[in-house]
């Protein structure tokens, strides 16, 4: 409390002052029915108590750039309890940055209260990454600590203005991605940014600025300090952001891929691997552009099935059974990943299904067939298949018998089974018992050796 009080009186770490510039409905292109009514209920209600209320950030940006936002965030100089005691539907979350959900049916507002700007006092771990933020400072205090200039934009639903302290909607035009402040120090603060960069230039067709790009190759190394479920949220919003396959190949560029997703350079590096991802790759945009559902197992699934298969075919030369020998390797690699990504144990188990059905395509004969497409995966283990016959791993035949299989009859579907020409299991004869003999009985003797 002291502390906060100190900042209040002093303005200790304030930055710079920086001349605001507002900008009209006729210059951003803004419709107020294209913002969330959910966000302007949120700001009407905070600014009708005596707050200032702004739609923040992505989606300002997103609006201005002529992109459906998928979600709303409010920023306001009113604090998280005071946020709380606005609406009855809300709780508000979060120790290192502490942030309020208002729930709006099944729409959730993200509220977030102006923060201070960084000082002497900010608590940091050894590599300057910001453990805990809850200083509460001003509106321009908070656009100074956003991390780019086109994510500082706040909007106003009840004047229809937009208040830009860095000149983000000018880069915006001008195609450029900048960083508010030293990009090496905001880096050291937040490495997961070095991503976000990345994303961001892919989704908006920006390019980066050299004074944002220049350090990414050399501070790469910062992103194993990130806590694993947090980067698995980034890499999943950079994977889903419809844009996978540029964000990839910048990822490339910029060195940020090695070590990121384990065992993915590797990969990158082989050409039936690359083919494969790339084509998963392709094949999740192109669903995202139709608004077809995605499945993050799936893609997950395409991104690692190379070490498994790499993994699985030297442990069946060593000799192991081909299905114990899959179920290792699979683990195996699932718990690398694990170090890095953390992968939570539903979507972990989406990918094995999806692995464990591929051996299972080879059987074209008896039932096995009927059984396999009335499991819940088949499809999404068939559109696996599909991406493998495409990039030439697996025989095209195969794929598309299974696409046939499925569309038929089941007159059909017993038309185009295979013959079962595999070995022919023995019956076992089993000796007819004689009236009056006890099953001991039945056991011949064991030979002797004289």
């Amino acid at each position: 409390m002291i502390r906060k009080l100190l900042r209040r009186v002093f303005k200790r770490g304030e930055p710079t002052p920086h001349t605001v510039e507002t900008i009209g409905p006729d210059q951003h292109g803004i419709r107020s029915e294209a913002v969330s009514s959910a966000a302007r209920r949120t700001c009407e209600g905070l600014q009708q108590a005596g707050y200032r209320a702004y739609v923040v950030g992505g989606a300002v940006r997103d609006l201005i750039a002529g992109i459906e936002p998928k979600d709303f965030d409010v920023a306001t100089d009113a604090t998280p309890e005071q946020v709380r005691a606005q609406f009855r539907r809300s709780r508000v979350i979060g120790r290192r940055f502490q942030i309020v959900h208002v729930m709006f049916g099944a729409e959730t507002i993200e509220v977030s209260t102006f923060r201070a700007a960084h000082d002497a006092d900010t608590l940091k771990d050894e590599h300057g990454r910001v453990l805990r933020d809850n200083v509460w400072g001003n509106m321009e205090e908070d656009a100074a600590r956003r991390d780019f200039t086109v994510n500082a934009l706040y909007y106003d639903p009840s004047t229809g203005k937009v208040f830009d302290y860095h000149h983000g909607v000018r880069d915006l035009q001008r195609k450029t991605l900048r960083m508010i402040g030293d990009p090496r120090a905001r880096y050291r603060e937040d490495p997961v940014r070095m991503l976000r960069a990345v994303r961001l230039a892919a989704k908006l067709d920006l390019r980066l600025d050299p004074q944002v790009q220049a350090p990414i190759r050399e501070m790469a190394e910062l992103i194993d300090n990130v806590p694993a479920a947090r980067l698995f949220d980034e890499m999943l919003k950079l994977l889903f952001s419809g844009h996978a396959v540029e964000c990839v190949k910048r990822l490339r560029e910029d060195g940020l891929h090695h070590g990121l997703l384990p065992l993915l350079d590797v990969i990158l590096e082989q050409p039936l691997g690359e083919k494969f991802v790339m084509l998963a790759l392709t094949d999740t945009d192109r669903r995202i552009r139709e608004g077809k559902r995605t499945s993050p197992g799936f893609l997950f699934a395409t991104l690692l099935w190379h070490e498994v298969l790499s993994n699985w075919e030297a442990r069946k030369k060593n000799g192991q059974l081909p299905v114990p020998a899959l179920h290792e390797a699979m683990d195996e690699v699932l718990d690398t990943q694990g170090e890095k990504l953390a992968i939570t144990r539903r979507i972990a188990g989406d990918i094995k299904d999806v692995w464990l059905l591929q051996p299972r395509f080879e059987k074209r004969s008896g039932r096995m067939p009927f059984r396999l497409i009335e499991h819940q995966r088949f499809r999404a283990a068939w559109d696996f298949l599909r991406l493998r016959a495409e990039s030439g791993e697996a025989p095209q035949e195969l794929s598309d018998w299974w696409a046939a299989f499925e569309q038929a009859d089941n007159a059909e579907r017993e038309a185009l089974l295979k013959p079962d020409t595999g070995p022919k299991k023995r019956r076992r004869r089993t000796r007819v018992r004689k009236p009056g003999e006890d099953s001991t009985s039945a056991i011949p003797p064991a030979p002797t050796f004289e």
